[in-house]
């Protein structure tokens, strides 16, 4: 299987200038999942009032645009790295990717 990811806005947070209701954060949750495995990762993306030029009244807000901004202030390289932690969560649930383990000496004290 592979996994798949679903992104979603959890929270937002606004101030009154320089427009009513200016989103200044968003509050991000990742989701992963691959078959019963699954992984999670949150997070916030911070904007700021050189982003007036776009501003979209807050009763006019839906996810995809929020998230949009999310990903636009990650970068692709910031989003590939947040699903891969998500996906390394998933992976060590399958036991790949386990890392160090403590085993027990070969020998009987």
């Amino acid at each position: 299987m592979t996994t798949s990811f679903i992104w979603k806005i959890g929270q937002l947070y606004t101030v009154q200038q320089p427009d009513p209701d200016y989103v200044v954060t968003a509050v991000w949750t990742v989701f992963g999942q691959d078959g019963q495995y699954s992984g999670v990762r949150t997070g916030s993306a911070e904007f700021d009032s050189q982003q007036a030029s776009s501003f979209i009244p807050y009763n006019q807000l839906t996810q995809d645009i929020v998230l949009q901004w999310v990903y636009a202030s990650l970068g692709e390289q910031g989003v590939a790295e947040m699903q891969a932690n998500v996906q390394a969560q998933i992976d060590y649930q399958k036991g790949l990717n386990v890392g160090p383990q403590v085993t027990p000496l070969p020998w009987s004290n």
